[in-house]
């Protein structure tokens, strides 16, 4: 009988420290952070398909967006599908985009994290030289990969409400974890 008694109290152990532990997973999950994969080609240089990428559903409760921020927000096409890209322009700003060059409020924004000039999408919401006003809760997205990226320059801005976070960590591959730096100067971030 005690036998049995020692038995049933580890397996309860077991069980509590398994339902503490599972509780605090969802509660950090649904409120703190998530893990998301990155999926296809659209934010190479900076990040590879298959990377794993810790997001923040709490960095903007605590900081405004800011432009150079890597978000993760659900596809304005599709809310089933989550994209990973980076916030260009802001509420109010003046997009313009001239012969692969991208300006915002008039100034040549300076992407050091691209590879390639970026091209417009011959039925895409942005065209060459026409000017495009973030609305009021709207931001501005594109990928790094800018010939291999759906973002704003086909479906336009969206909502502020679609972000489910920032993209803070990378924990795999393990050669190139660590945490995500936003490669803007100060000054052009608000």
């Amino acid at each position: 009988m005690i036998i049995v008694k020692a038995i049933l109290d580890f397996v309860m152990d077991i069980l509590e420290t398994v339902t503490f532990v599972g509780s605090l997973f969802i509660v950090v999950y649904l409120f703190i952070m998530m893990p998301n994969q990155v999926k296809g080609a659209s934010m190479e240089p900076t990040f590879q398909s298959g990377d794993y990428i810790l997001t923040s559903k709490i960095t903007y409760k605590l900081r405004s967006i800011e432009r150079g921020d890597v978000i993760v927000f659900k596809s304005p096409r599709n809310p089933e599908i989550e994209y990973i890209k980076r916030v260009i322009g802001l509420p109010g700003d003046k997009i313009i985009i001239t012969n692969g060059q991208v300006f915002v409020n008039d100034k040549l924004l300076n992407e050091t994290y691209i590879s390639a000039a970026t091209n417009l999408w011959e039925n895409g919401f942005v065209k060459e030289n026409q000017p495009v006003i973030v609305p009021e809760n709207y931001v501005f997205v594109m990928g790094d990969n800018r010939p291999r990226s759906s973002d704003s320059r086909d479906f336009g801005p969206i909502p502020i409400s679609s972000i489910e976070g920032v993209v803070f960590y990378r924990y795999f591959p393990p050669q190139k974890a660590g945490f995500i730096k936003n490669p803007l100067p100060q000054s052009l971030r608000k």
